[in-house]
């Protein structure tokens, strides 16, 4: 494994000062820090985060094009964005593992957050465990490609 996407939805920009109860006071260069420390030898971490879903779909497609596994946090488009949804499609249809996370557990939150129409195609979820939830989907990504 040499390389994982790790890409973030809208407000997670927003870390660290939204909301810190429900998703923490740590932001996005403190979990990029967390990853690279803990990733397995010879993984590089590509953080990113958008508030644009064209970009993030976008994203999805380089993974396809370059095999790339991919750690998403699709924040809000969760819920709704269909084009999102076929482009994650896209990946693990390939053969590429794609674990959808949320710092939060959405399910214990208000009941539009409890759709996804992202896990239906994910290799698999990982939800609640703040930072955490990425450390689990980085774990599980080293061991499916090993």
């Amino acid at each position: 494994m040499n390389n994982v996407l790790v890409l973030n939805g809208p407000n997670l920009g927003r870390l660290g000062s939204r909301e810190p109860d429900v998703y923490g006071d740590q932001d996005l260069p403190a979990l990029r820090k967390l990853l690279e420390a803990e990733s397995p030898s010879g993984t590089s971490i590509d953080l990113r985060q958008t508030d644009d879903e064209g970009t993030l779909i976008g994203w999805l497609h380089e993974a396809v094009d370059t095999a790339t596994p991919v750690i998403l946090n699709p924040a809000a488009f969760t819920h709704y964005s269909y084009g999102l949804r076929d482009a994650a499609a896209l990946v693990t249809k390939a053969g590429i593992p794609l674990v959808e996370v949320h710092i939060s557990n959405p399910h214990a939150r208000e009941e539009f957050r409890h759709t996804s129409v992202i896990s239906g195609i994910a290799t698999g979820v990982i939800a609640g465990f703040g930072f955490d939830s990425y450390l689990l989907a980085l774990g599980a990504i080293a061991r499916i490609k090993s």
